[in-house]
């Protein structure tokens, strides 16, 4: 079947920021096959076929039925589906099929409209295969006789043309033409009188003719049936008769009546109404009282689908005659339809990153109704970020006025409503449900600013002491977070080796052990980075504190614990209570409480003769010696810390309780020898028989040297080598208290004219030179004077002083 293509391309009729429409018309004639080339849409639209597929071109109705399809490959138009004319349209004068051709990237749309001919493809069909007309036999030649005309459903020079009287019989003929607003009308006309009495009954054929090619017919038999006299046809009142009724009106409701008169009298005055053809499918919604004449409805009426209705009434007396008249019945609109939203095309999700004026969603908006109740007006619920804009006649687009931000709003409902202008005014309301989908635009952000760790020394392995956290506002990949170690600057060198970062969950691990005294707070930098592309990334420092633990068990620097024998100190036996006797150094190379260190007496020949102060490692006297005190006093003084466990050390000293400092040239291995059981008590003894003669001995020595010493400082011819030493020094050697910082050695000999004293590097600050202190920071804690020895304290050998002959035997070191 040939097709007919009309091709009209109208220019831009609107500037659409994201959009542009144009109007494409073509004709095809109806009852083509599937498959049948409508026109070439590509071409006429300015399009290559490959952008077709490129830009995903679609059609689209208001209805969503496809007649049409789109071939993208060639950018034929062909039809989907067999189109009929009279089922699309029914009698319209013109069928036109609208629909879009939507293309996206950018997003474009064309109108196109497509006119489907008729063709002659019905023929005429009378509603009854047989009429017959009751005609009296004294009606006048011209004398009328209506009676329903054929229906062809094909329009233009297909419907129907002429009606043919066959075979002639002179007798009839026929009348064909148009009423009010195109109504087809029938008639037979007597052309000349009958004779009841020369037929009684006469029959022939109606054949109506279409004016296609080539042309349909349809026949009806007509059979004439001559009365007797019955000269008055009934008589109506109006010729046309004009009735509105609202669409809306309920069942049963009177449009209007019509009234007919007929002057015979008797039955052939009595007048009875119906409808003279049969009803049409539209018309069935009357009914007409056969003796009143009303009109009224059995079933509602719809502006949208009819709007006037066109009846025709037959008034018939008893005798057989009748009269025709026209009713027109107009519908009247009432706001009965709400407006329709067809969604053309709609995009979801959209990015967050999309521009200002992005086309979300096209739309058409209709309503079936007429006037004011037709006319629609659309609007969008208060959004800041979507408005509504029209892009032709009733084609809205949704487009975006703002950035959008996926981490504030995921997802948008808009609202638009359709409203007619009718009272009361209806409405349709359109969701579009817009989801934002995400762009990596959002930076990793750790939940603290800085972190700080803390790991105590010593640790295991790989042991876990803390974790970093960051959150990402966006989601999916851009949203995974990746740990990693990176240098403070670029330049630096690689992060340190003992830490380590989980890459997934930022768990801190400490891979090696550490040493406090060694390393004491590390601090790196992790960096938390996402998988967009892009990659964000953001930075921390974290600070891994070591914290101290008690693994360094105290070493006691003085007495040295190394020299073999131990190192003695030398005390007088006149030494009171509190006399400093020595004191015990020891430091911690742990820190805080681990680092502090209490002295405590461990075990002593005489415990108690000794006390140790607790926090000064000083070793006093706790009370005066005594003569039966032991020489020789071994001393163990415990120095502990105060960690947790305590570690401790200890510090072996030996005292030599001496009566006067000439005892102290005892040979030093007697310090270190053991007294025990049985072979100390024989040493006893024997050491006091021997003491005791020696002290006679040195009584006899000591009187004879004083005597002698008093005559010489007497006569002045007595010099002393040490006459620069500081007597208060000489003072406290010998009273036993000088100053214990110092490192010194006494070397007495016999007849030696010269005197040494050396001072060895301090270990501790020395004391005032008026004031001693004994056992600093504890109870014993007590000031005694120090009084410097002079020349005639030598001389006159004042208890507790050295002779001038002893002195100058003295050698310091």
């Amino acid at each position: 079947m040939a097709i007919a293509r009309q091709v009209l391309c109208l220019s831009a009729f609107l500037s659409l920021a994201h959009g542009r429409s144009e109007l494409l018309r073509y004709s095809v004639a109806e009852e083509g096959e599937s498959g049948s080339v409508v026109a070439n849409v590509a071409e006429d639209a300015g399009l290559a076929p490959a952008q077709l597929s490129a830009r995903r071109a679609r059609l689209a109705s208001e209805d969503g039925r496809q007649h049409f399809r789109l071939e993208r490959g060639t950018g034929r138009l062909v039809v989907a589906e067999r189109l009929d004319r009279e089922e699309l349209c029914g009698q319209a004068a013109t069928c036109t099929l609208p629909f879009e051709l939507v293309l996206a990237n950018p997003l474009q749309f064309f109108r196109v409209e497509v006119a489907v001919q008729d063709i002659n493809d019905h023929a005429p069909v009378f509603p009854e295969e047989q009429v017959t007309f009751k005609i009296p036999e004294t009606s006048n030649p011209g004398s009328r006789f209506p009676l329903e005309g054929a229906r062809d459903l094909d329009i233009g020079s297909n419907s129907i043309q002429a009606y043919i009287i066959t075979p002639e019989n002179g007798c009839f003929s026929v009348s064909f033409g148009s009423r009010i607003k195109g109504k087809k009308y029938v008639e037979l006309i007597l052309e000349k009188p009958l004779d009841r009495e020369e037929q009684s009954e006469m029959g022939f054929s109606l054949i109506a003719m279409d004016g296609g090619s080539p042309p349909r017919s349809g026949t009806t038999q007509i059979r004439i049936i001559v009365l007797d006299v019955n000269d008055n046809s009934p008589v109506f009142a109006q010729d046309v008769y004009v009735g509105q009724v609202l669409e809306n009106a309920p069942e049963g409701s009177v449009i209007l009546s019509v009234l007919a008169t007929d002057l015979d009298a008797g039955s052939n005055g009595d007048i009875s109404y119906e409808f003279s053809q049969t009803v049409s499918p539209s018309d069935s919604a009357f009914v007409i009282d056969h003796v009143s004449g009303e009109i009224k409805l059995t079933k509602p009426l719809d502006f949208e689908t009819v709007e006037n209705h066109e009846l025709s009434v037959r008034a018939t007396d008893g005798g057989g005659l009748s009269a025709i008249c026209k009713v027109l019945v107009e519908v009247v609109d009432v706001n009965d339809n709400a407006p329709e939203l067809v969604v053309s095309t709609f995009s979801s999700p959209l990015p967050e990153n999309a521009l200002p004026g992005t086309v979300v969603a096209l739309f058409t908006v209709r309503d079936r109704d007429s006037g004011a109740n037709g006319k629609i007006s659309c609007a969008l619920e208060d959004q800041l970020s979507f408005s509504l804009r029209q892009a032709y006649k009733n084609y809205y687009e949704l487009i975006t006025v703002s950035e959008l931000d996926r981490e504030k709003i995921a997802q948008y409902i808009l609202s638009v409503t359709a409203a007619d202008a009718g009272s009361p005014p209806l409405t349709t309301t359109q969701t579009f449900t817009v989801d934002i989908s995400d762009v990596n635009d959002n930076a990793p952000v750790f939940n603290q600013t800085s972190y700080t760790m803390y790991v105590h020394e010593n640790n295991v392995p790989t042991v876990l002491v803390g974790a970093v956290s960051a959150a990402d506002a966006d989601v999916g990949p851009n949203a995974k977070v990746t740990y990693s170690l990176v240098p403070a600057h670029p330049t630096e060198q690689p992060p340190c080796s003992c830490i380590s970062v989980n890459s997934e969950n930022g768990d801190v691990f400490v891979l090696r052990p550490l040493d406090y005294e060694l390393v004491k707070q590390i601090e790196v930098l992790v960096s938390a980075y996402d998988a967009g592309s892009p990659a964000l990334s953001s930075n921390v420092t974290v600070r891994l504190v070591v914290v101290d633990e008690n693994d360094n068990a105290p070493v006691v620097l003085y007495p040295s614990q190394d020299s073999s024998p131990l190192s003695g100190e030398l005390v007088p036996k006149s030494a009171e209570a509190g006399y400093l006797v020595t004191k015990v150094v020891a430091v911690d190379a742990d820190s805080g409480q681990n680092s502090w260190l209490s002295y405590h007496l461990l075990r002593a020949t005489d415990p108690g003769l000794f006390v140790v102060g607790v926090q000064s490692g000083e070793v006093r006297l706790r009370r005066p010696v005594m003569e039966r005190d032991p020489m020789k006093q071994k001393l163990v003084v415990l120095v502990r810390d105060n960690g947790q466990p305590p570690l401790s050390a200890t510090a072996s000293l030996s005292a030599l309780l001496l009566s006067d400092f000439s005892d102290v040239h005892l040979p030093q291995s007697s310090l270190t020898m053991e007294d025990e059981g049985y072979s100390l008590t024989m040493y006893l003894i024997i050491s006091l028989v021997f003491v005791s003669i020696l002290f006679l001995a040195s009584v006899a020595a000591f009187i004879t040297h004083k005597v002698c010493k008093r005559k010489e400082l007497k006569d002045g011819r007595v010099f002393y080598d040490a006459g620069n030493l500081q007597t208060s020094l000489v003072d406290a050697a010998t009273a036993g208290t000088l100053p214990h910082p110092y490192c010194y050695e006494i070397s007495l000999t016999t007849g030696s004219g010269n005197s040494e004293f050396k001072f060895l590097k301090p270990i501790l600050p020395s004391l005032p030179p008026q004031h001693c202190t004994m056992g600093r920071g504890t109870d014993n804690e007590q000031d005694f004077p120090c009084d410097p020895i002079t020349m005639e304290d030598v001389a006159l050998d004042k208890p507790g002083t050295l002779s001038a002959k002893q002195f100058n035997s003295l050698s310091f070191h």
